[in-house]
């Protein structure tokens, strides 16, 4: 990275977050495999070598195919990489799917975490939250907090642009990674979290990526139920409005996909991805829960 010039700010940045890694000693990264986590992982792995550990958390809600790039990526960067069974699919609190759902997760994950540092004899907790998250609505801000897990690109000051400049500059191939979230988020507030309705999801959308399509999201809906009919859910899909053209290129491919991932209706939202649909419908903190 000596391309940036010294007195540049993202290369103050930089070297300021190289001072905390090294000032913590030894860290266990909550890792996902998004750009993020992903950089967090690899500059701590340069900075501390064996005392780092990245730690992902296995559930129904993490995509089978972000668990495959979480592994692939790890192994690129050559860190110690453990994977940790999580279940916070049986907490009902969690279930129910409020505005809080992110909450109860995230302690799920900061509980097991504070385990395996006690386990793998490690000084700290460390996430992949950067600047910009704190501006929208993220309860699992308030868990990480609770628990004691620290942020270090929010303490270095790095803005998620930074992390993608940063992360490409040490050669992290995932730097232009679209940004990334657990399939629970594709189902709207108060809509209740089940395994079935997260294979959904997740088929639909590893399809969609074989399809050439890199920025989706799967939005669960259910539509009218009479006694005489089965639950009969709804894709939303949303795609990148740079890729909506793509999208009705391969429009019934992704209608049979759809109808294999056992959708009965599949639509094509036409306002394209955007940060935060899924808080759109935000005015209040309390839902009706959708059995």
């Amino acid at each position: 990275m000596d391309w940036l010039s010294p007195d540049s700010p993202i290369r103050s940045k930089r070297d300021q977050l190289v001072s905390i890694l090294d000032g913590m000693g030894s860290v266990l990264v909550c890792y996902s495999g998004g750009v993020d986590s992903a950089f967090v992982l690899a500059l701590a792995h340069r900075v501390l070598g064996p005392r780092c550990v990245g730690m992902t958390a296995v559930s129904p809600s993490l995509a089978p195919f972000e668990l495959e790039d979480a592994v692939r990526i790890a192994r690129g960067i050559g860190a110690r990489h453990e994977l940790v069974d999580s279940n916070e699919i049986e907490d009902e609190s969690y279930a129910q799917n409020g505005v809080d759902r992110c909450f109860h997760c995230k302690s799920e994950l900061y509980r097991i975490g504070a385990r395996k540092q006690v386990e793998w004899g490690l000084d700290a907790v460390v996430n992949g939250t950067n600047l910009d998250d704190l501006g929208d609505y993220r309860p699992g801000l308030e868990a990480a907090k609770q628990a004691g897990a620290r942020s270090p690109l929010v303490e270095a000051g790095l803005t998620k642009a930074d992390v993608r400049v940063l992360a490409q500059a040490i050669g992290l191939g995932v730097w232009d990674k679209p940004a990334a979230a657990c399939l629970s988020s594709r189902l709207p507030y108060g809509t209740r979290v089940t395994r079935e309705r997260l294979v959904q999801i997740g088929a639909l959308e590893g399809e969609l990526h074989t399809l050439g399509l890199r920025q989706v999201r799967v939005r669960w809906h259910a539509s009218e139920k009479t006694p005489l009919t089965k639950e009969a859910a709804i894709a939303r899909i949303e795609v990148a409005q740079a890729e909506l053209p793509r999208a009705f290129e391969v429009r019934d491919a992704i209608v049979a996909a759809g109808k294999r991932a056992g959708f009965a209706y599949v639509t094509l939202d036409l306002a394209g991805y955007r940060t935060g649909s899924h808080n759109e419908v935000l005015k209040g903190r309390s839902l009706p829960v959708v059995s």
